[in-house]
């Protein structure tokens, strides 16, 4: 059997020839192969931005940023942030605790006085001059000199003697009428001041006077 003969010179590769088939950048005989791109291919592009592209931004604020610029309104429509508040002022505390104390203390000088005016039935001056003292004392043992606290106490201290000599007054009517001393004092409380009125002479005054400057003077002897 015999086999045919292979033409001679038969090209075995595409290159060079004809088209290869799916390469389309393959040149034809005798071509020339297509030059490589030069210069900028983005040469139509608009040049790139030079400079701080952020030059319009405002510039960055330093220092504390919480802080009100001037002439500009604080944040959330407020004014400056709250202030504290003051500490309270040790003058009108001690003034306050004065006045109330000169006041305890009257209250209780005049239910002792008025119990011993209506055990002894009778008064005398140093009783309303030691109701004076002791109301004043106190007042400015613990409120401080104070002209007001001693001015208090002054007035505190005739209301005390005038009270005391009262509850003196309706013990013994109570005693005598053989009643209870809280009918007496709180069901017939005007009896009780009017009866007080006609006995009260020069020396009665003269003791409420005594209780006034007695508290003045344990004002000043407690400082």
């Amino acid at each position: 059997m015999s086999q045919p003969v292979q033409p001679p010179n038969q090209p075995q590769q595409p290159y060079g020839g004809q088209p290869a088939d799916g390469n389309p950048y393959a040149a034809g005989p005798g071509a020339a192969a297509p030059a490589a791109p030069t210069g900028n291919p983005y040469g139509d592009q608009p040049p790139a931005p030079t400079g701080n592209p952020y030059g319009n931004q405002p510039p960055a604020s330093t220092g504390n940023p919480f802080g009100n610029p001037q002439g500009q309104p604080a944040p959330f429509g407020g004014g400056a942030p709250f202030a504290p508040a003051p500490p309270a002022s040790p003058v009108r505390n001690g003034l306050a605790l004065g006045v109330l104390v000169a006041f305890g203390a009257a209250v209780v000088a005049s239910v002792l006085y008025g119990v011993l005016l209506g055990s002894i039935e009778r008064e005398f001056g140093y009783a309303a001059i030691g109701v004076g003292f002791l109301v004043g004392f106190a007042a400015a043992k613990l409120g401080g000199a104070n002209p007001v606290t001693i001015a208090a106490a002054a007035v505190f201290s005739v209301g005390a003697v005038y009270f005391g000599q009262l509850i003196g007054y309706a013990m013994v009517m109570a005693d005598a009428a053989q009643v209870s001393f809280s009918e007496v004092f709180l069901d017939h409380f005007d009896t009780v001041t009017r009866v007080w009125k006609e006995d009260a002479d020069f020396m009665r005054y003269l003791f409420i006077a005594l209780g006034a400057i007695a508290a003045i003077g344990g004002a000043k002897k407690a400082n």
